[in-house]
This record gives C-alpha cells, sequence and structure tokens, in this order.
C-alpha cells in the first residue's frame, strides 16, 4: 500500500468571526506490524487568531474538538516496554509443532486472538477465538473520523482495540489455564540485526494484556498460524 504522510484539510470560514478560519483537521496514518490505525490530529493556526476567537466566543462558551483521540490504552503501549515487561515475566516463544504436543499432551489451550471471520475460516481444533481487533463500530467523532482516515486509503472495514477482549477471556478460560496466544503471523520478541527489538504482532499484544490482568501461564506462538498452515497441522473450519 502506498505511504501518505499526512492529508491536510482547510474547513470553511468560521461563523463565529469573519476573518478566523477553523483549525486544521490532519489525517495521518499509524501503521504497526500487525494492526493498521489512524489517528487524527486537531491543531490551531495560530496563537494570534486563538486570542482572537476568545474575544469573540460568548462567555460561558467552551469549544472543545469533537474528534480527539481517546487516552492510550495499554494495548497502545510502546512496544519496547511491552516486549520488556513480557521477558521480565518470562512469557516464552513456542513453535508450532511444540505448541501442538502441548497443547494434546498438556492440556493447553490456543486462544486465537484473530478477527472472528479469519477464525471461522480455519484454525486449530481445539482453539479459542477472541478477537483483539474488531470492526469499528462506535459512532462518536473520533470513529467518524478513523472511518474516513481508513476509507482515504480504500479501506472500508477499519478496525479498533476490541474494549471487552479480557473480559471475554476470563468468560472462557481461567487464569491458571496454560495459553498459548496466536495471531496469523505470530511476530517475534527475539532481537535481529534488522530487528533489534523484534516484531509486534496481534498475540504478543494480547500476552501483554494477559499478563498485566493476572494471567500467569502465558506463551506465544511464534510464526503465527501461517506456520502452523505451512507445517500442514491439523486445521478445522466452521463454514
Amino acid at each position: 500500500m502506498a505511504t501518505i504522510t499526512s492529508i491536510t484539510l482547510h474547513s470553511s470560514t468560521s461563523s463565529l468571526h469573519p476573518n478566523f478560519h477553523s483549525s486544521l483537521l490532519t489525517f495521518s496514518p499509524k501503521h504497526t506490524h500487525d494492526h493498521s490505525s489512524c489517528w487524527v490530529a486537531v491543531r490551531s493556526v495560530s496563537s494570534t487568531r486563538q486570542r482572537m476567537l476568545s474575544h469573540t466566543v460568548p462567555r460561558g462558551l467552551s469549544i472543545r474538538s469533537a474528534a480527539t483521540k481517546p487516552a492510550k490504552s495499554p494495548a497502545e503501549e510502546d512496544w519496547k516496554i511491552k516486549r520488556e515487561y513480557l521477558l521480565q515475566k518470562k512469557v516464552r516463544s513456542v513453535d508450532v509443532k511444540e505448541a501442538l504436543r502441548l497443547q494434546k499432551e498438556n492440556n493447553f489451550v490456543i486462544l486465537d486472538v484473530r478477527p472472528e471471520a479469519e477464525f471461522k475460516e480455519a484454525h486449530p481444533p481445539g482453539a479459542i477465538n477472541v478477537q483483539i481487533y474488531r470492526l469499528i463500530k462506535e459512532w462518536t467523532a473520533w470513529d467518524i473520523a478513523r472511518r474516513a482516515a481508513f476509507a482515504f486509503f480504500g479501506i472500508f472495514s477499519g478496525t479498533e482495540e476490541n474494549p471487552e477482549f479480557i473480559q471475554s477471556v476470563e468468560s472462557k478460560i481461567d487464569k491458571n489455564a496454560k495459553i498459548i496466544v496466536a495471531c496469523s503471523a505470530g511476530g517475534t520478541m527475539k532481537p535481529t540485526q534488522n530487528l533489534p527489538e523484534g516484531q509486534q504482532s496481534r498475540s504478543l499484544i494480547a500476552a501483554y494484556l494477559l499478563v498485566l490482568n493476572g494471567y500467569t501461564n502465558v506463551f506465544h506462538l511464534e510464526g503465527g498460524l501461517y506456520a502452523w498452515s505451512k507445517e500442514e497441522l491439523p486445521i478445522t473450519s466452521e463454514k
């Protein structure tokens, strides 16, 4: 996908003052290794115009940006911090063949955090699905702005963090269970020459959230379900 650093839209003249133009609204794509998101920043044209507006707006009326980005969630924490915490908590990665053996012989649970549609198409037998990202559902100004930003790049099924992820996991999996978290690509915590801090993925983000919320036996599927399929290990579907 072609990358565009930013798109700046100039809004129409403010009705509050004939010579005042509203703030610039900037859409900018922000990519992670396993999940794409978009952010919107609202910035003032100039402090002079801000002062001009302050003298024009009636007393008691406050003006806010309706598309303000919500506060950063734990899932949005810097990858470096997440990786250090995972290593501190001794979360280790297992390859797909070891994961299959652990599932069969030691009652490990495979937690597939991909979207529900992908899970239904193909997944390891016995795996449990709780998607860590979902299609954007809400219609706040922020969500509408994100939809517009996704649509600009031809993406009409933009995703957002699933706010019910932990709650859903807790309803399905005991906190003492041994869990192997899986997604499509897998990511890695292992440093390489090109990626000295490894590579973030949905499954590693999910593992981080699980550990933060009291799960103590969390593992990560190295190579993801792509590697599982490539090794021709058992899969099933719900079609």
